[in-house]
């Protein structure tokens, strides 16, 4: 039954004067909801931490849920023993989504772990709100008050005017390190392009007839320019049973200003259409009646990372050298794609493990700020080896218990000894 039509008043108003911003108050503000940021904040309110979770993005989850990243990777070691190298939130994670059957892993040089991105991102969802996690969406940040290396208060953009966020301590996990930059810290940048690329999840496919990888790439590379592909490789993620696939097979652009950002998401989102194109017409039997289900947002490698107190080097990824600072590991390769045509794929013995330490998530003269996932510091080529999904979630764990040591004090001066056995299971079989 319909209702009775009732009075309903409508108020005229203006903006108040001197744009007031919303106040929030916290033990920790976390920039960045990605699978670093999310790492994070779960841990440091597991800790008894308030918590303030910020994204540029209108929802959580960052490039593992909303770039239809497909792969979870740099969490195992190298077969045969593929030893498990991070825990943290993986745990409840891989367990709940095994329960659904919404995972599943995939035996190469390595283990990866292939789930699906919409059941993941409720997952991300639910955690967050059953742990009472303060969350401020499509948040830009603005403003950064800071004195003497300590930031005082983060001022975020949302469409719905400002938000203040006063803390003791801070995590940039933005994957641009647009936190430490705009506090006027120090960063880098590459010299040249570091590509990204536009996902996208297919369906309607068949699964019993996907072409072997070795197959899929020589393909491309004879046909590229025919259908006017940028990548000359490319790679297909089949979720077993269910006849569909994320697609990693563009290069696009990664910049940090705002038009040109957005020309690229345009252009991405082209170059996955002629993907599409090419599938459909050279492999009928697995991709000719596919649909594209999803396009994910823009994928970013690298960008820009803080200049922090030690910088990794590819060196001491390739020797698997083990810091007294360590606080995360993984045996990912080197992967960098600084070549619109392809990338570098260095991957490493049976045996390897390589580890980041706590100096390279300090910016230089910061006191109550740790950086993580795609922000440490590290020169090109060790970067493109930790910034994989398992490091990430490592450093976003370890960021939570370096702020739950320094208090009031300086992340510089923690004790050293205490962190090591709050990381042990990420550090040590």
């Amino acid at each position: 039954m319909p209702h009775e039509l009732t009075e309903l008043k409508i108020n005229t108003v203006t903006k108040p004067v001197g744009d007031p911003a919303e106040e929030l108050t916290a033990d920790i503000c976390v920039v960045g909801a990605g699978i670093s940021g999310l790492s994070a904040a779960v841990e440091a309110r597991r800790l008894g931490r308030s918590v303030v979770l910020a994204d540029a993005l209108p929802v959580l989850g960052g490039q593992c849920v909303n770039s239809l990243i497909g792969l979870f990777c740099g969490v195992y070691g190298n077969g045969p023993e593929y030893r498990r190298l991070t825990h943290g939130i993986f745990d409840p994670m891989f367990a709940d989504l095994g329960r659904t059957n919404d995972i599943h892993f995939n035996k190469g040089h390595t283990i990866t772990v292939a789930y699906d991105e919409v059941v993941l991102g409720r997952w991300v969802e639910n955690l967050v709100h059953a742990l009472g996690i303060q969350v401020v969406l499509g948040a830009s940040v603005l403003n950064v008050e800071a004195s003497d290396g300590r930031i005082e208060a983060t001022t975020f953009a949302t469409r719905h005017g400002q938000v203040r966020v006063r803390a003791n301590g801070f995590v940039d996990a933005s994957g641009d390190a647009s936190l430490t930059w705009e506090a006027g810290l120090a960063c880098r940048v590459p010299e040249r392009t570091v590509w990204g690329s536009q996902q996208i999840r297919l369906e309607n496919l068949r699964e019993e007839f996907k072409p072997d990888p070795a197959e899929l790439v020589a393909r491309v590379e004879e046909k590229a320019t025919e259908y006017g592909l940028v990548r000359r490789d490319g790679l297909a993620f089949f979720f077993p049973g269910r006849n569909t696939a994320v697609m990693n097979m563009t290069h696009v652009e990664a910049p940090l200003e705002a038009v040109r950002a957005s020309s690229a998401q345009l252009e991405g989102r082209a170059q996955a259409d002629r993907v599409v194109e090419f599938l459909r017409k050279e492999f009928p039997k697995a991709f000719g009646a596919a649909k594209v289900r999803m396009y994910g947002f823009p994928g970013r490698r690298q960008t820009r990372w803080i200049a922090a107190l030690h910088q990794l080097s590819a060196d001491e990824v390739r020797t698997g050298f083990r810091f007294e600072d360590a606080v995360a590991r993984t045996a990912w390769p080197i992967e960098l794609h600084d070549r619109v045509e392809g990338y570098v794929w260095e991957v490493f013995d049976a045996d390897h493990v390589h580890y980041v330490p706590l100096r390279s998530l300090i910016p230089l003269g910061a006191h109550n700020l740790v950086a993580v996932g795609r922000c440490v510091d590290g020169d090109a080529a060790a970067l493109s080896s930790v910034r994989v999904m398992g490091p990430c979630a490592a450093t976003g764990h370890a960021a939570a218990h370096v702020l739950d040591l320094a208090r009031d004090g300086s992340v510089q001066e923690i004790d050293q000894a205490e962190l090591r056995g709050r990381l042990h299971d990420n550090l040590d079989d």
